[in-house]
């Protein structure tokens, strides 16, 4: 499907449609004020979203005592998320404002790719560091040499060349073509942008979301149950033991609720997507919009989550913010010291 865009002035479109031209979409108008407001929350969570997770990134970076593997996937995974910020979100508002795609059919594959992209890696990633939580807390006398630095790096990589290669072939191939030819007849309508919501992707997405999901899901259930029972036992331990265990059960409770407030934020979408190609398409486009925002909203939650939960996060912010970081001294503190 190729659409025809015009640059015609407003008095010549049909109020009702995105484009001047036959199979249209039709086109839903706010007043100016909603308008304004939902630009400005838009804005507001874009700017939380790449901020936030901008710090992590730099964070981690800058300060040497974060350099863990752990802390190396945190960074990876808020770099997929600032992106997300950056290069999706800002055209997603203007399509969700204005219920139509304005930017051609080369920018509507490659912002549908990107989304898919940082999407997919953000659930790849909260895989691998719950699979990191289960070794530290179940087998922690062997985790320092079977978690490495290297290891986490063939996870990086693994986390986003899967999703890249994956999305590459859904939006770039003769097969996802004939794969989607029912979809694009059904759907013929020109200014929606929608290239992987369809029957196809619908029942691709939904293994590929919950699979995931419920790996993370048993891996917390047995980090609990073993966390639990080390509480019980740490009195037997020597204090500096005691201490590394305690940030290890720290560390693992604040990624589970990252993980859980990922899977509230993606569930009411990827259930969506998956009723609605069954249904035929039947969501109304706001409710739509909504999903698609609140899946959206996770990525501006880690860094939110990390400032309430990590006391590193906090002083790694407090002296960035402070503009201790040009200390020549500043990369080599110690910020787990009390």
């Amino acid at each position: 499907m190729r659409a025809v865009f015009t640059r015609s002035g407003a008095e010549e479109l049909p109020a009702a449609f995105c484009y001047q031209v036959n199979g249209s979409c039709s086109r839903t108008f706010h007043p100016l004020g909603i308008q304004l407001v939902i630009y400005l929350s838009c804005a507001a969570g874009i700017l939380t979203t790449v901020l936030g997770n901008l710090f992590v990134v730099f964070s981690v970076s800058y300060f040497k005592v974060l350099h863990t593997p752990t802390n190396f996937l945190l960074l990876s995974l808020a770099l997929a998320d600032m992106l997300l910020g950056l290069l999706v979100l800002p055209l997603s508002t203007v399509r969700s404002v204005e219920s139509c795609w304005f930017f051609g059919d080369f920018l509507c594959r490659l912002h549908t790719y990107l989304d898919t992209l940082f999407c997919l890696t953000s659930i790849f990633h909260l895989c691998f560091i719950s699979i990191d939580r289960h070794c530290a807390i179940c087998d922690p006398l062997l985790y320092p040499s079977k978690f490495t630095i290297r290891v986490a790096l063939k996870y990086i990589l693994a986390g986003w060349g899967v999703p890249a290669a994956y999305t590459a072939i859904l939006l770039y191939t003769d097969f996802v073509e004939r794969g989607l030819s029912q979809w694009l007849e059904e759907m013929p309508c020109v200014g929606s942008c929608q290239l992987l919501f369809n029957k196809f992707w619908g029942w691709l997405n939904f293994p590929a979301f919950f699979i995931p999901c419920l790996l993370m899901i048993s891996l917390y259930v047995k980090i609990f149950v073993v966390a639990t029972r080390q509480a019980r036992q740490i009195s037997t331990l020597s204090k500096s033991l005691a201490g590394a265990a305690k940030r290890e059960r720290k560390a693992a409770k604040t990624l589970g609720i990252a993980v859980g407030i990922y899977l509230m934020c993606w569930i009411p979408f990827t259930v969506d997507t998956l009723v609605d190609s069954l249904l035929n398409f039947v969501t109304p486009p706001l409710i739509f919009d909504i999903f698609i925002w609140f899946a959206y909203f996770n990525s501006a939650c880690n860094p939110i989550i990390y400032v309430f939960s990590y006391r590193w996060f906090r002083k790694a912010l407090k002296l960035i913010l402070s503009r201790e970081i040009f200390l020549p001294r500043t990369p080599t503190i110690d910020l787990y010291q009390e």
